[in-house]
């Protein structure tokens, strides 16, 4: 045998045969049907919830975590604004790091390393380790809301996209609401590490099915280079700016140096980002997109009206604990009703979102959430539970009208391959949006407080009858001078901040109704279903 061998490879023999080629990588692609789509749907949905609920459920357990690692209030939120900040950096990146690991990768990927997080999160044994992992997992989780939404618009037929972001909006408009709620229930009633580990069989479930269903639909990694000056330039402004409306109302915004340093950063950051985007070959961020009119005017009216959403979100359950007197319990309660007609109504917005003018319905949303604020622009001190019920109830129908149309309208004309950015691009826009709306309402609402306040206080003296009387009543009751006082200034800050809210009310109110001038100059093709990129398959 050895004598052979050497005969057929020695000189002038013919070459050895070249090896076959490897064959070309099967992808499947298509939507998907029966128990696969149902299970497809459950996993991406179940991982967007826990994404967003992780967001918002650690609110309500700061001063828990605060007291068990011995820091400040004000230390312990950093475990807010570390994720926030991380997640608003990694969200715009999903783009490019779907064409370096491919999407269902990314996805699951990102999942995993979510569980990961925040088992160690749930574990951390000091603050300054909580917020380091906490910045992993915002990092981490970038990705997943928009690669939610791009593999549920292929899990579906064109016609039916619509129904498939129905699923996604109600994952992303419920788990706010639900975040606070269970994230109180959990702290008062087991412990704060339980709020980051009840990710883990969630995560592992959605990844699980998530793979099994997906992974032979993903083209795989492509090798593209990293824009790193853009990266650089990305983590320095976002990361300015998320910390500068954390902080701002904190430090008094720019009375302190920090901020205005913060704000510099964030401003000159930007402007460099801009410029380099714009005329690097492999963008980081693909900013061009905005370059197309449905996609530029789409994002700005769903961010908008985002900001404008959460900073209401936020707003109402503050007012209520702090000034009507109702326990968490009580404002979770008023505020959960909120999700019932987004319920309902959903699938049917879903349904026909690519049979009527996507316009229309987000029409209907702005001047729904219009409604609904003038409703509570009417509140005042002696607003019964019924009647804080009801515009909540109300607004569950504007929230059904709002994400699907909007979300239609940002991803009307694009081809496939620029959805995952297009996803990426657009939620980053939208996170920021709540963000910033979430500070300045906040900010304003304390600003108005403050005015009124002292409106108030000044008719408060000797020469007024009925605070006289007032004081002399609550003196008959054994109370001194001085508790007295403080009563009347209890019952002046109910009054201010009441008011104060009322005026954000409104003012919220008139700007949706505004708002309805800009979904109108967009023009997305009528009878487009979301996702058929005007047949660029």
């Amino acid at each position: 045998m050895s004598n052979a061998s050497a005969v057929l490879d020695g000189p002038g023999s013919p070459p050895a045969p070249p090896a076959p080629p490897t064959p070309p990588r099967v992808v499947q692609s298509g939507p998907l049907h029966g128990t696969q789509l149902v299970l497809g749907t459950l996993a991406l949905s179940l991982a967007t919830f826990m994404n967003v609920l992780d967001s918002s459920i650690a609110n309500v357990s700061i001063p828990a975590i605060a007291g068990d690692m011995g820091v400040s209030p004000a230390q312990g939120t950093w475990v807010i604004t570390s994720f926030a900040v991380a997640n608003a950096i990694s969200v715009p990146l999903t783009g490019w790091l779907t064409q370096r690991f491919g999407q269902v990768r990314l996805f699951v990927a990102s999942v995993i390393l979510f569980v990961i997080a925040s088992w160690l999160c749930g574990l951390a044994p000091n603050i300054e380790s909580l917020i380091f992992f906490r910045v992993v997992q915002g990092l981490v989780a970038g990705p997943m809301i928009p690669l939610s939404q791009t593999l549920l618009l292929g899990s579906y037929p064109p016609a039916k996209a619509g129904s498939a972001m129905a699923m996604w909006a109600m994952t992303v408009l419920v788990a706010p609401v639900v975040g606070p709620l269970l994230g109180g229930w959990i702290t008062d009633n087991i412990s704060w590490p339980w709020i980051f580990y009840i990710n883990i069989p969630v995560g592992i479930v959605a990844a699980g099915i998530t793979w099994s269903i997906y992974h032979k639909r993903d083209p795989g990694p492509k090798r593209v280079p990293l824009d790193y000056v853009g990266l650089g330039l990305l983590v320095l402004w976002v990361g300015s700016l998320q910390i500068m409306i954390d902080k701002g109302k904190e430090l008094d915004w720019f009375n302190s140096t920090q901020i205005i340093m913060l704000a510099v950063m964030a401003v000159v950051g930007f402007l460099f980002f801009l410029a380099w985007e714009l005329t690097e070959t492999h963008p980081i961020v693909d900013l061009r997109l905005f370059s197309r009119r449905n996609f530029a005017l789409g994002t700005v009216a769903l961010s908008l009206g985002y900001g404008l959403f959460f900073g209401n979100v936020v707003l109402m359950p503050l007012w209520l604990q702090q000034y009507m007197g109702y326990t968490a319990t009580w404002a979770g309660m008023a505020m959960a009703p909120v999700g019932v007609l987004a319920i309902i109504l959903s699938p049917w917005v879903g349904k026909n979102v690519s049979k009527i003018d996507p316009r229309k319905l987000a029409t209907v949303a702005f001047l729904g959430f219009g409604l609904v604020l003038y409703l509570r622009s009417r509140f005042n001190t002696q607003t019964e539970f019924s009647g804080v019920l009801i515009p909540t109830l109300m607004q569950g129908a504007a929230m059904a009208f709002f994400f699907i149309p909007l979300q239609a309208i940002v991803f009307s004309g694009l081809p496939p391959p620029r959805m995952p950015a297009a996803a990426g691009l657009s939620n980053f826009v939208r996170i920021t949006m709540g963000a910033v709306g979430t500070s300045i309402f906040t900010t304003v609402w304390e600003s108005r407080a403050n005015m009124h306040h002292a409106h108030i206080a000044e008719s408060i003296n000797r020469g007024n009858d009925a605070a006289t009387a007032t004081l002399a009543q609550l003196g008959a009751t054994g109370m001194s001078p001085e508790q007295g006082l403080a009563m009347v200034n209890r019952l002046i800050d109910q009054q201010a901040y009441t008011l104060a809210a009322t005026d954000l009310f409104y003012l919220s109110s008139v700007l949706f109704v505004l708002m309805v001038s800009v979904v109108w100059l967009t023009k997305p093709k009528t009878g487009q279903a979301m996702g058929d990129g005007g047949g660029a398959h």
